[in-house]
């Protein structure tokens, strides 16, 4: 199955300041988003295996945007998301978001190897989505719990599936809750 991309949209966010809080160092977070035609629209399909066949070409391709956008930057925190048009089935974007689709992401931060934290819906154009993320290395990082949230105007039409993931690249400004730090995570993780 051959994906159809009509578009592609980098978000990256700098925070520099929250609540009268200086960020340092900042904390970026990073959504790609492509948008595809809905390839099994106006059919039920009971196999959806080539669906998540053909998401590891586009997790590669938006793994590539990120990676771009990212620059300099590590991620500590990731999570995705998919957001489908009103002709679609919910069904759809979760094909789209397995583990075949992540691991490009996986290979582009280097030894990310947590569960990644995911969101699917049905939506209308405009609707606003709330991606939630987890660190990279460990779930269990509390600091690193957190959320991007936006909304494209014209995405998803109809007949669309909006594809998302996002990276941040630090745990929350304030974050004091306690619990296993990034830097204890990626240690356990080094020396798996």
């Amino acid at each position: 199955m051959q994906l159809n991309i009509r578009r592609n949209v980098v978000i990256k966010d700098e925070i520099l300041e929250v609540a009268g809080q200086v960020a340092d160092p900042p904390l970026y977070k990073i959504a790609v988003v492509s948008i595809v035609e809905n390839p099994l629209l106006g059919r039920y399909e009971e196999d959806l295996s080539p669906l998540i066949r053909a998401s590891e070409g586009l997790g590669r391709m938006m793994a590539d945007k990120a990676l771009a956008a990212l620059g300099n930057l590590k991620a500590e925190s990731y999570g995705k998301a998919g957001l489908v048009g009103l002709r679609g089935e919910q069904e759809h974007a979760n094909a789209m978001l397995t583990t075949v689709f992540a691991n490009p992401f996986r290979d582009v931060i280097g030894g990310a190897s947590a569960w990644i934290s995911s969101v699917t819906k049905i939506a209308s154009p405009g609707t606003n989505i709330d991606i939630p993320v987890n660190n990279v290395h460990d779930v269990y990082v509390r600091s690193h719990y957190d959320t991007m949230s936006f909304a494209l105007s014209d995405v998803p039409m109809p007949d669309e599936v909006a594809v998302i993931f996002c990276l941040v690249t630090r745990g929350r400004i304030g974050a004091r809750v306690g619990g296993l730090t990034h830097a204890e995570a990626l240690k356990r993780a080094q020396a798996k």
